[in-house]
């Protein structure tokens, strides 16, 4: 008998307990980011400011795209080029590097073979003289999990001015 009014005692805890909380959903993922989603502030021939956004995650392949099209000589394989370029890092937002702190162009000979990360040799080929192109560079055209003085596995953001092709 006492094990009945036991047993009694708990069906009716269990019928006025709370149910068990569910999980939280999963938060939406964040859809991958293109060049439109990227904002580029100035003109070629000055020094460009690059907004990264929160919105979005960064691609996982090379993206290029021509802020202005320059008039001049087109960049092929094998051409010298004259840059301008700034950098920054997607994962800060932060600017990393600029050629125009220097005060002088950055030389790239031989495009395509050039002595500088696949994303600029892939992604300059094409411009024009007096053009300005936003590149997105993934981390396995850049530098990658070994870093070389960026974040490992960072991919990166430039806007290159073509100032003198050749």
């Amino acid at each position: 008998m006492r094990s009945l009014a036991v047993l009694g005692l708990l069906v009716v805890l269990a019928a006025c307990s709370s149910p068990a909380p569910q999980p939280a959903a999963a938060p939406a993922p964040r859809p991958v980011c293109t060049v439109d989603d990227i904002g580029v502030a100035g003109d070629p021939g000055t020094k460009p400011t690059i907004t990264v956004p929160d919105t979005c995650t960064p691609p996982a392949q090379l993206l290029s795209k021509d802020l202005v099209v320059g008039s001049g000589p087109e960049v092929v394989l094998g051409s010298t080029v004259q840059t301008q370029y700034d950098l920054v890092t997607w994962s800060d937002k932060r600017e990393l590097d600029a050629s125009w702190f220097r005060g002088e162009t950055f030389p790239l000979e031989n495009v395509g073979d050039a002595p500088v990360i696949d994303g600029w040799n892939e992604g300059v080929v094409g411009m024009r003289e007096g053009g300005r192109r936003l590149l997105v560079i993934p981390p396995d055209k850049a530098y990658g999990p070994g870093g070389r003085g960026i974040a490992p596995n960072e991919t990166l953001v430039f806007v290159v001015d073509a100032v003198q092709v050749s």
